[in-house]
């Protein structure tokens, strides 16, 4: 009987965390920005819709896509293991943007009224704590193309 109360709570718990995490991305407005010279990508994602932005100016306008349901759910899943806290400490683990190697990255995430913002890193190389996090975002452009 035990045995049997502990995998319920630990059921109701893990559902419950799930939950969570996806009101938490749910809740929060996260941007991907990419810069430099010749190339500029702007991925902004707020409940399950993407605002997607590749080039400057009136000739390149950004365009909305709806995030699919898998999509999402990588998304949540990745989100969840995200630590808000320790993003502005993150290591950047190459620098090939300081000699126009690499464009400029940067990730913000907005979450109940605070910003988490990363230090710059090289657009393609994030660090590896938010690395499948940014992956699957940017992937959200390349699928529009």
């Amino acid at each position: 009987m035990k045995t049997l109360s502990l995998i319920l709570l630990t059921l109701m718990m893990s559902k419950g965390c799930s939950n969570q995490a996806q009101n938490d991305i749910a809740n929060s407005v996260v941007q991907y920005t990419a810069d430099t010279r010749g190339f500029h990508l702007k991925i902004i994602v707020v409940n399950q819709k993407a605002t997607i932005s590749q080039g400057r100016g009136t000739d390149n306008p950004s365009e909305v896509v709806a995030i699919s349901d898998a999509d999402w759910k990588e998304l949540v899943t990745e989100f969840s293991k995200l630590n808000l806290e320790e993003i502005p400490n993150l290591k950047d683990p190459t620098q090939k943007r300081f000699h126009d190697g690499a464009a400029i990255a940067n990730l913000k995430i907005r979450y109940q009224d605070k910003n988490y913002e990363t230090v710059a890193f090289d657009h393609g190389v994030p660090p590896t704590a938010i690395e499948n996090f940014v992956k699957k975002i940017v992937s959200l452009a390349k699928e529009k193309e």
